[in-house]
């Protein structure tokens, strides 16, 4: 018997849509339900790797973790990395599709649908209940046409709707009862109730703007969810969470410097150390300086090398990395991190642009030459006689004399990174590197901070089943259950 769906929507970009269906995916799973979550459109160059070994959204792999389910390409069968402000790589069930610019993929989606409702057929096959995400906002009406990522969709598909609102940002009376004055009467009719999410004060307050919604969309009011600050703790999909500041760490020992780039790529790698009571991260938009008293410089993934390091160079954050250098500083470089730190990147198919040659940073002694072919695998091995787990997923090939000095060594016996003759800068394409609570003690402890204080696993999995005891604290879960068909 095909399972249950049911989809939620949201007024906007960051509304809560993917905390939701993180806490019900918990909230079924812990009743005995087989739940999947799925989400037929993401932008995100916040990736996983999935067990059947291809990526999808950072927040549908969060989601099947909280379903207690292995994350397959099904899941998020539509993935758009953006590569520039107009374009952005194409992947399809798990694997790259294309590049498109915006106008050309507007023109693709009637395609893709195709992709989206096979994937979903899938799902429901081995489910109890679906648990459907839109994306960014429901009232895009200017991209209805062919939309496979919200109201699309769910006529394509016949799922009904949630509607969520955010009352944090302000206006979500109107955002509510806007988007019902605005979508097409069809539309509308697959929304059976909404939830109004991040509230903070008194909930009292609020009921008559709950009756106003109600009344005004002849949607059901299913729950007024209060801000939960320990999403914090979880992995973030968008990068509008990077901008949200880090909380105040009093006893820090050491900082750790991260320049945030236009297309940072996997930036839930620091988020263990982020946990870390020890550990102060400091975000650096272009604008701010390197502080001249971290200890470590750490370069993250990107979706777009060379742009990048051309937005790193323009930022100055060339001249601060080099002096941190001279002040003996330690570097790491994680995946496009690890390309910017060689002395060139190669780009003679024109796989992130025009073909051609970017200068590096110079403080490995390595080069990179980019390919067509990505490689997406979880890894395990040995880096610095401490085991770890992780995964790679990265375009190109680094190769040069520090490679002779591995940072590590993968479980197959192959070499993996570089280290430079100081041992004080490390390349590495292994994501997931802090997550390990071996490797992160180790860094630690290296850098001077002293034991680590937290398991991280675990602290997800408690994150977890609080954010899905709060949520179903503060909704009509049953109602919700109800409305899927």
């Amino acid at each position: 018997m095909a399972a249950r769906a049911l989809m939620f929507q949201g007024t906007g970009s960051d509304v809560g849509k993917s905390l939701i269906v993180t806490a019900l995916a918990r909230l079924f799973a812990d009743r005995g339900l087989t739940v999947r979550p799925f989400k037929p459109q993401n932008m995100s160059n916040n990736a996983a790797v999935t067990t059947d070994g291809g990526e999808i959204g950072r927040a549908q792999a969060l989601q099947a973790r909280a379903a207690r389910a292995p994350s397959t390409v099904h899941m998020n069968p539509v993935l758009l990395k953006p590569q520039s402000e107009i374009g952005a790589q194409i992947v399809v069930q798990g694997r790259i599709y294309g590049v498109a610019k915006a106008a050309a993929y507007q023109q693709m989606k009637a395609e893709l649908m195709s992709f989206v409702l096979d994937s979903f057929t899938c799902l429901k096959q081995e489910a109890d209940i679906v648990l459907v995400e839109g994306a960014g906002s429901a009232a895009e009406i200017n991209l209805r046409v062919g939309d496979i990522a919200n109201m699309g969709f769910a006529r394509a598909a016949d799922v009904p709707v949630v509607l969520i609102g955010d009352i944090d940002r302000g206006g979500v009376i109107a955002s509510l009862v806007g988007t019902k004055a605005v979508i097409e009467p069809g539309d509308a009719a697959l929304v059976r109730g909404f939830l109004i999410n991040k509230f903070r004060g008194d909930p009292a307050l609020f009921a008559s703007g709950m009756a106003a919604i109600a009344g005004a969309t002849g949607w059901l009011p299913l729950g007024l969810v209060p801000f939960f600050p320990d999403a914090r703790l979880l992995p973030a999909e968008d990068a509008l969470a990077l901008d949200r500041a880090s909380p105040a760490k009093p006893h820090a020992r050491i900082r750790i410097a991260v320049p945030i780039l236009p297309h940072i790529a996997n930036f839930d790698d620091l988020d263990p150390l982020e946990a870390e009571p020890a550990a102060e991260l400091v975000k650096l938009r272009p604008g701010a300086a390197l502080p001249g008293n971290a200890d470590l410089v750490i370069l993250p993934g990107s979706k777009a090398t060379i742009a990048d390091l051309a937005a790193l160079r323009k930022a100055g954050f060339d001249i601060d990395i080099a002096a941190h250098r001279r002040r003996g500083g330690a570097v790491i470089g994680l995946c496009g991190g690890y390309q910017m730190l060689g002395r060139a990147i190669r780009d003679p198919a024109g796989i992130e642009g025009p073909p051609g040659v970017a200068e590096g940073l110079g403080l490995l002694d390595v080069e990179t030459v980019l390919s067509g072919e990505k490689r997406l695998e979880p890894v395990r091995g040995d880096a610095g006689g401490i085991p770890f787990s992780g995964y790679e997923m990265h375009m190109g090939v680094t190769a040069g004399p520090d490679c002779a000095r591995p940072f590590a060594r993968l479980s197959c016996g192959a070499p993996e990174g570089a280290v430079s003759p100081d041992g004080r800068v490390v390349g590495t394409y292994i994501h997931g590197l802090f997550h390990d609570d071996s490797q992160r003690a180790a860094w630690l402890a290296r850098l001077g901070a002293g034991p680590s204080a937290i398991a991280h696993d675990a602290l997800v999995e408690t994150t977890l089943d609080r954010l899905a005891a709060h949520v179903a604290a503060h909704i009509d879960v049953e109602r919700i259950l109800s409305l899927a068909r």
